[in-house]
């Protein structure tokens, strides 16, 4: 049995409206949920109320960064419908009977922690190494490797249309430095954009330009 059957098997149905929050930062963390269909944004605020876009899930993601076998833990994130969506929810303490009377479970839910794990490091370290323009370039690639449809090698069209303050968000920089780095590509023929459908002409100039490690699919993706 699989992590997906669990939830298909043991989850209770529910549906989240677009815009509509499945939960929110501060708020007790007692489900994990498995989204059916639609696409939800996974969201941290500051203080000052920057929203910084951590993820985007879709079909098969579990969303809920509820710490099992931890009987006091709050959400640390937001997660938000950006669509019309379609989720199974299983509370943490049948999960946790679950997983305890099922070791193969076990390891599937850990391997998914420590990918989600890998994920955010891989982010932090674009992040940190090479500033806001590694936010941008890595976002581009992640986004590739999550909605793209290659057209050639290097040619990518990316079925996913985001605005400019969605990307900001995403790469955690303000609106007007996101457009003035997008310009700068489209200037240099590495991009193109259409009605918040961006397509990447050269990728390998956009790995080249942050030292790009070629991780696994797996870990180099925005969901």
């Amino acid at each position: 049995m699989k992590i997906t059957q669990l939830f298909q098997e043991h989850g209770v149905h529910t549906k989240a409206e677009k815009g509509s929050h499945i939960f929110q930062e501060g708020e007790r963390a007692e489900s994990i949920f498995l989204i059916q269909s639609g696409t939800i944004q996974i969201s941290k605020e500051t203080e000052s109320g920057k929203e910084l876009t951590i993820r985007i899930c879709s079909n098969e993601g579990l969303i809920g960064e509820s710490l099992l076998f931890c009987k006091l833990n709050y959400h640390a994130t937001t997660a938000k419908a950006l669509e019309a969506s379609e989720l199974l929810v299983v509370h943490n303490d049948a999960l946790e009977l679950l997983l305890t009377e099922h070791p193969s479970l076990m390891m599937d839910y850990l391997k998914w922690i420590q990918t989600e794990n890998m994920k955010n490091q891989s982010r932090l370290r674009d992040l940190v190494l090479h500033g806001k323009k590694g936010a941008l370039f890595s976002t581009l690639i992640r986004l590739a490797n999550t909605y793209g449809e290659f057209r050639s090698e290097n040619e990518i069209y990316i079925n996913y249309a985001l605005t400019n303050t969605e990307m900001a968000n995403l790469c955690a920089t303000s609106r007007e430095m996101i457009n003035r780095m997008l310009n700068d590509l489209k200037k240099h023929g590495v991009i193109t954009i259409g009605k918040g459908y961006i397509t990447i002409l050269d990728l390998q100039f956009l790995k080249d330009e942050i030292d790009c490690e070629n991780c696994p699919l797996s870990i180099c993706r925005i969901d």
